[in-house]
């Protein structure tokens, strides 16, 4: 018997956004609902190098009202199902695969989006496996699958952090990593700690930002803790860090030249690219409106939906806003499932659905209407 290709809403993604916002969909009622996952649930998760962890703890804390920072509905927590404080990503797919299983979420696996047009009042999605048809699309397919791989001369000769499976196994005695955020950082912690030689490059010096209290701009107390233990730890340079940008790599007998405005760093194996993500949403960028200053998506600050596509929503580390405060960047899942909500009751109000079961998340904090309110230096101390 063919399956079924045709639904009410399909979202395009099962991590942690996808999951998360089908999840809250679920609750209002919408039974023609189908996520379209690539590979399989949490499969970004999956890819992470083995020794990576969450920089955001994780704590049982739901029996106060202090829903657990990385949990996708109000009553789960990673930290009680998987105990651990900060989980691994192999070990956070599990968790999703179980809320997924435990409330028989509808995931049909394998499938590869590949574009999404609009057609007979709703949109067409087609795939590896044919066409799908929706009513309303929620694009919730994150950025861990869509790396940024450089742009600089002999980026090719790199290779980017999402295609290590573990630390562990890097062959070399002298890396660079290009790129001083956090996965950058994580990077130099596990190599450091496995006896390599390592120099962290990048123009804008994050190790040495302070007064800022939004994470999405600052490094991490996570991360910071780590940064601090390097440089305690190796005096001598056997890490170092460079505020400098890199103009070239080039391969020369066997060995790697960085080169930035001032140095050429000789290493004996490939540099490591931890340069971020372009995000997914290059396949659907025709259907949105982007700001032409910050090229993000000018999305409806009520519930994230495409200015140019109604019906189109954005759900993950993808969405931000400009306020009257400055921008809002929801790219932490504690930061972006506050829209779960939001997403899910505006589109049962459009199929005239009760959105009253989302009251769950209003009782647990887990929504944020005034994006003016989000992501601001709100410590005085």
């Amino acid at each position: 018997m063919k399956s079924k290709k045709s639904f009410d809403v399909i979202v395009v993604g099962a991590g942690a956004a996808g999951v998360g916002v089908g999840m809250a969909l679920k609750r209002v009622g919408v039974e023609s609902m189908l996520l379209l996952e690539r590979g399989a649930v949490g499969e970004s998760f999956r890819r992470w190098p083995e020794e990576m962890r969450f920089i955001t703890p994780s704590f049982t804390s739901n029996a106060v009202g202090l829903v657990d920072l990385n949990a996708v509905h109000p009553s789960t927590s990673p930290a009680f199902s998987l105990e651990e404080e900060h989980p691994g990503g192999r070990q956070y797919a599990q968790y999703l695969d179980a809320v997924v299983r435990y409330t028989d979420l509808p995931v049909r696996t394998g499938v590869d989006v590949r574009s999404i047009a609009l057609k007979n009042n709703g949109f067409s999605l087609e795939t590896n496996g044919g066409a799908y048809s929706a009513r309303f699309v929620v694009w919730a397919a994150g950025e861990f699958q869509y790396p940024h791989k450089g742009g600089f001369t002999g980026a090719e000769h790199c290779v980017h952090n999402t295609k290590v499976d573990s630390w562990r196994s890097w062959k070399g005695e002298s890396i660079a990593v290009i790129g001083g955020y956090e996965s950058g950082i994580d990077a130099a912690w596990h190599l450091s700690r496995a006896g390599k030689s390592v120099v962290v490059i990048d123009p804008a010096g994050p190790w040495k930002k302070r007064g800022e209290s939004d994470p999405s701009l600052v490094l991490s107390p996570y991360t910071m803790a780590r940064f601090r233990q390097m440089e305690a730890q190796h005096p001598e340079g056997l890490v170092r860090f460079i505020a400098e940008k890199v103009q070239r790599v080039d391969a020369l007998n066997g060995q790697f030249i960085i080169r930035t405005q001032t140095l050429d760093i000789p290493t004996d194996s490939r540099p490591v690219l931890a340069t971020g993500f372009k995000g997914s949403l290059t396949l659907i960028r025709d259907l949105l409106a982007w700001d032409s200053a910050e090229n993000f998506p000018v999305l409806t600050q009520a519930a994230d939906e495409s200015t140019r596509t109604p019906g189109l929503f954005i759900c993950g580390p993808m969405v931000r806003h400009r306020t009257a405060n400055g921008m809002a960047i929801l790219c932490f899942i504690y930061k972006f499932r506050m829209r779960f909500a939001l997403i899910a009751a505006t589109i049962a109000s459009r199929m005239q659905l009760d959105t009253s079961p989302l009251s769950e998340y209003d009782d647990t904090n887990m929504v944020l209407r005034d994006l003016a309110t989000c992501c601001g230096s709100g410590c005085s101390c």
